[in-house]
């Protein structure tokens, strides 16, 4: 391989990661929100969705365990929301990466790999969704607390 194209595999390699960083980082300040004994998956294991090839694996577990997590928190807060808000979507994520990883025709796995970013990114906005409803929430039972205590 030409020292420029192993430059440029490189470079791709190191803003990939970066962005499953900030990715696990949105995972983890949700999980954060959530209530220690609602969680399925801890803060601290988000970080394996920023693993080259362990998060192949990974995505899945999070997709599952993630959802698990919110479910149990809003069923705690009583929030009336669609059950397994996460899953649909973070489970097609982990497929559609799976299969962007699978050594086959290239023009395919660009095309899956397309496909997979696309729902990376839909994941993401539902997982940042969450996160505000969850904001919200906790800054409206704090507005409650303070009035009554007035």
């Amino acid at each position: 391989m030409k020292p420029e194209m192993m430059n440029l595999f490189i470079a791709a390699l190191v803003i990939r990661i970066i962005i499953w960083i900030l990715f696990a980082l949105n995972i983890r300040k949700t999980l954060l929100l959530i209530k220690p004994e609602n969680r399925c998956l801890l803060p601290s294991q988000v970080w394996g969705v920023a693993i080259p090839l362990f998060n192949i694996y990974w995505n899945f577990e999070v997709a599952k365990k993630l959802t698990d997590s919110i479910n149990n928190e809003f069923y705690d807060r009583k929030i009336a929301v669609e059950e397994d808000p996460t899953l649909k979507v973070g489970r097609l994520y982990a497929w559609l990466f799976l299969a962007s990883n699978i050594p086959v025709n290239s023009s395919l796995i660009i095309w899956v790999g397309l496909l997979s970013f696309v729902f990376f990114i839909n994941y993401w906005i539902k997982i940042s969704a969450i996160k505000k409803l969850l904001v919200k929430h906790n800054e409206l039972k704090d507005q409650e607390v303070f009035e009554h205590e007035d």
